[in-house]
């Protein structure tokens, strides 16, 4: 990320801190919590957001060598993304062309032939169909017509894209803008390791799971035991790029920071940067971690939710991380929410783990069940977005724009 840049975001949230003020997106909004539990709109947001719009579905990382492979089924589409012989990013259907089982059953790996459990058919990472046993008794195939189904699949600037239709488009450029994508180039997203992962499926709507990343404004106050002994809360700096967002906070360290000249200043150091990437997405760099949430809906319960967290490191952390004795992953867990002046934590991955299980999992996360339990009673009339949340207001403006639907009144 440009420095200037850097310096830029960091003056203004010191600004804040300093004035005691936080963003200002100028309005209130009335929101009816409808929104979370009405089945019509989740069905609507089902079809634009999840069947036909491309999907995020990691890092470079996830594939790290040719022959590897990574499969899931969050967006209704099984799914196999490889990386094939050549190095090529790959996305097809998990499904084979002989009775449409599943070709590959393991979350993720590395294999030169995939073959279906069923009948053993085989497949090349390149989604060739390259074997049929016993296909004297079987009849004659035609291989090349029987491959596996390809849908389009790009690898920009570190990050995996599929869309979920054989005929869909994929642009990365389009779908994120260069600006965005030059910086998530340069900050090297490519270059992480993936190091693990966890699901939360929990009882609140994808939006309301999506909220919860979006204003400090709670930090000191549900989080006070937790992520707020590191972050100093209710302060905030945003850039829109389109339907996408930017959403930047302080944590303890930038105090420390300011008494360095600028040009040593290191955002990744002193805030959280995280990336809204439309429509579910939500991705947290902190130097030497990336920590990855893909929100999806039910299709078939508004009122219910499955995050998928992904942990990535830099080679070096991931190398200190997986290097650590049984004591020291305790401890780091431990340490989670510890915050030392001037001192710099080694990265663990329990620790990275940890906050999404006690911030997360059983503070945001639970509030969010709240919200949904009042948002299905029908009683519950209208929440509001302040003045001081205005990656909320981007964030509902964008999807309501997308799906055709009037923004919300304004108080």
């Amino acid at each position: 990320m440009d420095q200037q840049l850097q310096i830029s975001i960091l003056k203004e949230l010191l600004r804040q801190i300093d004035s005691g003020a936080n963003a200002d997106a100028g309005v209130q909004y009335r929101v009816p919590t409808s929104i979370y539990a009405d089945p019509d709109l989740a069905a609507q947001e089902w079809d634009q957001f999840y069947q036909n719009h491309p999907q995020m579905i990691g890092l470079s990382g996830d594939l790290p060598e040719p022959n590897s492979f990574l499969t899931l089924n969050d967006f209704g589409v099984p799914i196999i993304a490889t990386r094939d012989s050549s190095g090529k990013f790959r996305a097809f259907l998990n499904i084979c062309r002989h009775r449409a089982t599943r070709v590959e059953t393991e979350p993720r790996g590395k294999r030169k032939l995939f073959v279906c459990p069923f009948h053993a058919w085989s497949y090349s990472t390149s989604g060739d169909l390259v074997a049929i046993a016993d296909q004297d008794d079987f009849g004659e195939v035609d291989k090349s017509c029987r491959g596996l189904i390809e849908l389009p699949a790009v690898e920009a600037a570190g990050l995996l894209f599929v869309h979920p239709k054989p005929d869909g488009s994929l642009d990365a450029e389009a779908l994120l803008s260069k600006p965005l994508l030059d910086e998530m180039t340069s900050i090297g997203f490519d270059q992480f390791v993936f190091g693990a992962d966890k699901t939360i499926d929990m009882k609140l709507n994808w939006k309301l799971a999506n909220d919860t990343f979006g204003e400090t404004y709670h930090f000191q106050k549900l989080h006070k035991n937790t992520l707020g002994q590191l972050f100093i809360g209710n302060n905030t700096h945003m850039e829109e790029f389109g339907r996408h967002h930017r959403f930047t906070t302080a944590n303890r360290s930038l105090l420390q920071m300011r008494q360095l000249p600028e040009e040593e200043w290191q955002i990744q150091r002193a805030t959280f940067v995280a990336y809204h990437l439309f429509p579910n997405i939500q991705m947290f760099w902190t130097g030497d971690t990336i920590s990855l949430v893909r929100i999806y809906p039910d299709p078939d319960n508004p009122g219910r939710s499955i995050s998928q967290v992904s942990i990535y490191f830099t080679p070096e952390a991931y190398e200190s991380a997986t290097s650590l004795d049984e004591a020291a992953r305790e401890q780091a867990v431990k340490d989670t929410y510890k915050f030392e002046e001037g001192a710099v934590r080694s990265p663990s991955i329990e620790g990275a783990l940890e906050v999404f299980t006690s911030t997360i999992e059983h503070e945001d996360y639970v509030m969010g069940e709240y919200q949904q339990q009042a948002a299905e009673s029908n009683l519950a009339g209208e929440a509001l977005f302040g003045r001081n949340e205005p990656v909320l207001h981007h964030f509902h403006r964008s999807y309501r724009e997308a799906l055709g639907l009037p923004h919300f009144e304004t108080v």
